[in-house]
């Protein structure tokens, strides 16, 4: 019973350490940041676990683990009202060719990535966004203009 409350508490710990790291962390990881995750599942373990290096105690921790994972995902299916603090909600990072300045601070993110981002997508020009949006999971979709819309934009330039 020590390692299923031991578990659930890393679990909450866990849980609350992603949801601060920001999408931007889980969507992009860096080679450090990779290592740092890989040294955080052993220093888990390692709470989770103490000195019993037991199958029993790896499964007891490892299916508290997924209960609770089970438990969160089915809350926030249940209750649609607890999807957005328990998985994010999507931030718009580009709206109508303009990056959105203060939702790439919030989410640490740099113009840079998103015009990665964007060619990776197939887009030359942040001005052929119509909107760009950084999901929960950390991925950047993107929503292209329409051709009118595009030729409307050169035509509002041109008249300034």
């Amino acid at each position: 019973m020590d390692i299923v409350l031991r578990a659930t508490a890393m679990f909450v710990v866990l849980f609350a350490l992603l949801r601060l790291l920001g999408k931007r962390e889980l969507g992009q990881l860096t080679p450090f940041e990779l290592v740092v995750l890989v040294v955080m599942g052993d220093l888990i373990q390692q709470g989770v676990t103490h000195n019993d290096f037991s199958v029993t105690g790896a499964t007891l921790a490892i299916c508290t683990f997924a209960f609770w994972g089970v438990v969160l995902s089915w809350l926030s299916y249940l209750f649609p009202q607890l999807k957005n603090p328990l998985e994010g909600r999507p931030q718009i990072v580009i709206r109508d060719g303009r990056l959105c300045e203060e939702n790439l601070r919030r989410d640490r993110l740099t113009r840079a990535e998103i015009e990665s981002e964007m060619r990776l997508a197939g887009i030359a020009h942040i001005e052929q966004v119509a909107r760009a949006i950084l999901e929960p999971q950390g991925k950047v979709s993107f929503i292209k203009r329409d051709a009118g819309d595009s030729r409307q934009s050169d035509q509002d330039s041109a008249a300034k």
